[in-house]
């Protein structure tokens, strides 16, 4: 487990609150294992009916923190890393996914929401997906799920182009559920988080399963994950984590 991640049971919900707010939540290793053992937990646990996902500060999570991607482009250490152990298991949870989201939800931050059965946006929230921006590729399945939601042409322009999404635009392209100010974001998730405690488990369970093609998003995964792994290897991933720690933009001119 990690201080980054606050766990919390009470009245059937389980709360996971990232708690980096000085790094923007930003994931690392510690936080993703903590977060996947949790959800684990939860599908054993009976008196868990609905998970909860929040972060502390002005950000939902910057994502990946990007110093564990620039060791695995140097090779420095193995690429097989907690995040995809994150994503696998997300994605096979069996019980219900609420998220509040404040701020910047970027990469993961965006891409979990995907897997998540309700989705609360604070007025200021912010959906980035830079994969390309870092000389990457879309995980966790939302290289699929995402056009799926939105269409291609804005699904492409968030991932080719890095545009972000705000709130307004994902509550009509239906990525949310509702638009809050900040200062109400957290009770309307955990209202809705439990009224569905108050809901049949098994009928909510078979609900889920039915609604998500899960050899499919598991296949997507699956290729994702690969390409994921080769492009941290290539020269334009390691020119992109070179510009982002000097703060200058890339050029990949040089090594396409």
């Amino acid at each position: 487990m990690t201080e980054h991640v606050k766990i919390e049971i009470a009245e059937g919900v389980m709360t996971l609150t990232l708690q980096r707010p000085e790094k923007k939540n930003a994931l690392t290793g510690a936080m993703y294992d903590a977060l996947s053992d949790a959800l684990k937990e939860a599908e054993a646990e009976t008196s868990v009916r609905v998970v909860l996902f929040q972060g502390e500060g002005d950000s939902f999570t910057a994502g990946n923190d990007l110093a564990d991607f620039a060791s695995q482009a140097r090779g420095e250490s193995a690429v097989d890393s907690p995040a995809h152990r994150f994503i696998e298991t997300i994605s096979k949870a069996s019980k219900p996914l609420v998220a509040a989201v404040q701020g910047n939800a970027v990469g993961v931050g965006t891409t979990m929401l995907l897997h998540c059965d309700l989705v609360y946006l604070a007025d200021n929230a912010k959906l980035i997906t830079p994969f390309v921006n870092l000389a990457l590729v879309p995980e966790a399945a939302s290289s699929w799920l995402l056009p799926l939601r939105i269409g291609h042409a804005r699904a492409y322009a968030m991932f080719a182009l890095g545009e972000p999404m705000d709130a307004a635009a994902a509550l009509a392209s239906g990525l949310a559920n509702a638009v809050v100010p900040q200062g109400e974001l957290r009770k309307r998730a955990h209202d809705a988080a439990l009224a569905l405690t108050k809901r049949p488990a098994g009928s909510l369970s078979l609900t889920k399963k039915l609604m998500r093609d899960h050899q499919r998003i598991a296949a997507q995964i699956a290729e994702e994950g690969q390409l994921f792994k080769e492009r941290l290897k290539t020269p334009e991933a390691r020119e992109a984590f070179a510009a982002f720690a000097e703060r200058r933009p890339p050029d990949f001119s040089k090594v396409a």
